[in-house]
């Protein structure tokens, strides 16, 4: 396996997760960023303050920010207002990427945040399928899991919320024309779809974890390459970005802890 000797750093596990999320944005443009969860807020900011300048940011809520606050800090340059109409207008032209969050996501990407259990009689509700099917069949739509676990990634998902690649092709050209689902991000690894049939390989690993440990916590087959690299080590200037501008208070690694 590459990687071998790769020198970590005083990078921890929440910090490469981090730089895994911000590479979602590489080379973007002038699209705008949801990030839903502590870290894929934090990654997004990162990319908009290193590689990818030109990324729309929101405060959370219906302002288009210049600037790349502190979480929990108000932004103190707005250059627009985004209400819920005009961001969901915004979702129907493609331009956006969106992070989500998955309560069980399966080898094609499909996606479950709606209930865990049978679907007329759910073991444990959830939040409903929200934008799911409208982010993953208009938008490029990738994923954060911050505890990988076979709980998780499963072989099929008790209800499908956001579209994966095998019923995006079912239901044919009109679900496939902008369907993307370019990175799943957990505390494990970074994972794609880029296989001949569109089902989960994994990308690359974060320092400290073997493909023993990935498989054993994916409760489908993986297809693993022959030569799995380490997840990239942030740079000097990405971890004073992340520490002292960006997560001044460390809520990364309440997320994912050392």
């Amino acid at each position: 396996m590459s990687g071998t000797g790769t020198k970590t750093g005083a990078a921890t596990r929440a910090e490469y997760c981090v730089v895994a999320c911000a590479e979602a944005w590489r080379g973007a443009g002038e699209i705008l960023a949801s990030p839903m969860g502590t870290i894929p807020m934090i990654g997004a900011r990162l990319a908009r303050l290193t590689f990818s300048p030109d990324l729309l940011l929101t405060d959370g809520e219906a302002l288009l920010i210049g600037d790349a606050p502190a979480i929990g800090a108000p932004p103190r340059v707005v250059e627009g207002w985004l209400p819920y109409r005009q961001h969901l207008a915004l979702v129907t032209t493609g331009r956006r990427h969106v992070m989500m969050g998955a309560s069980q996501i399966d080898r094609y990407g499909n996606q479950n945040i709606s209930c865990i259990g049978d679907w007329e009689r759910p073991k444990r509700q959830l939040l409903g399928v929200r934008g799911a099917p409208v982010n993953t069949l208009n938008n490029p739509t990738s994923y954060w899991v911050p505890k990988h676990s076979s709980r998780v990634f499963v072989e099929r998902v008790d209800m499908v919320s956001g579209v994966g690649y095998d019923r995006a092709a079912a239901a044919g050209p009109s679900a496939t024309r902008y369907h993307r689902i370019p990175e799943v991000v957990s505390d494990l690894g970074v994972f794609d779809f880029d296989t001949p049939d569109h089902s989960m390989r994994l990308r690359s690993l974060h320092p400290g974890v073997t493909v023993e440990q990935v498989t054993a916590a994916t409760g489908f087959g993986l297809t693993v390459p022959d030569d799995v690299p380490f997840t990239r080590e942030p740079t000097a200037e990405e971890l004073r970005l992340i520490r002292e501008e960006i997560d001044p208070k460390g809520l990364r690694e309440r997320e994912v802890p050392a």
